[in-house]
Protein backbone atom coordinates (compact mmCIF):
# COMPACT_ATOMS: atom_id res chain seq x y z
CA UNK A 1 0.00 0.00 0.00
CA UNK A 2 1.58 3.46 -1.11
CA UNK A 3 2.35 6.15 1.81
CA UNK A 4 -0.94 7.68 3.10
CA UNK A 5 0.12 11.75 3.54
CA UNK A 6 -1.77 13.10 6.34
CA UNK A 7 -2.94 16.01 4.47
CA UNK A 8 -4.38 16.94 0.86
CA UNK A 9 -1.77 18.60 -1.32
CA UNK A 10 -2.38 21.77 -2.16
CA UNK A 11 -0.80 24.28 -5.01
CA UNK A 12 -0.09 27.79 -4.78
CA UNK A 13 1.29 30.30 -7.44
CA UNK A 14 4.90 31.44 -5.96
CA UNK A 15 8.15 33.28 -8.31
CA UNK A 16 10.64 30.99 -9.66
CA UNK A 17 13.09 33.17 -7.51
CA UNK A 18 11.39 33.23 -4.32
CA UNK A 19 10.47 29.23 -4.61
CA UNK A 20 14.25 28.48 -5.25
CA UNK A 21 15.42 31.87 -2.13
CA UNK A 22 12.59 30.15 0.16
CA UNK A 23 14.37 26.57 -0.32
CA UNK A 24 17.93 28.03 0.47
CA UNK A 25 16.59 30.24 3.47
CA UNK A 26 14.64 26.85 4.94
CA UNK A 27 18.09 24.73 4.70
CA UNK A 28 19.83 27.13 7.04
CA UNK A 29 17.36 26.47 9.67
CA UNK A 30 17.39 22.38 8.76
CA UNK A 31 13.85 22.89 7.51
CA UNK A 32 12.06 22.30 4.18
CA UNK A 33 9.80 25.14 1.97
CA UNK A 34 6.85 22.94 3.41
CA UNK A 35 7.93 23.17 7.35
CA UNK A 36 8.21 26.70 7.16
CA UNK A 37 4.91 27.68 5.14
CA UNK A 38 3.08 25.06 7.55
CA UNK A 39 4.80 27.00 10.25
CA UNK A 40 3.63 30.32 8.83
CA UNK A 41 -0.15 29.61 8.40
CA UNK A 42 -0.24 28.38 11.72
CA UNK A 43 1.61 31.41 13.00
CA UNK A 44 -0.68 33.63 10.85
CA UNK A 45 -4.27 31.67 12.07
CA UNK A 46 -2.68 32.12 15.90
CA UNK A 47 -3.42 28.38 16.62
CA UNK A 48 -2.73 27.64 20.04
CA UNK A 49 0.59 27.69 20.77
CA UNK A 50 2.20 29.00 18.07
CA UNK A 51 4.53 31.97 18.04
CA UNK A 52 6.24 34.35 15.37
CA UNK A 53 8.52 31.86 13.34
CA UNK A 54 12.26 32.97 13.31
CA UNK A 55 14.26 34.29 9.99
CA UNK A 56 17.36 33.35 9.11
CA UNK A 57 20.11 36.15 8.56
CA UNK A 58 20.24 36.94 4.88
CA UNK A 59 24.00 36.50 4.66
CA UNK A 60 22.82 32.87 5.93
CA UNK A 61 21.21 32.10 2.61
CA UNK A 62 22.09 34.84 -0.28
CA UNK A 63 24.60 34.40 -1.97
Amino acid sequence: MPDQPKTQHRSVRISDDDWRDLLAAAKTQDSDRGGVIKELVAWYLRRPGTKEPARPKIEEWRS
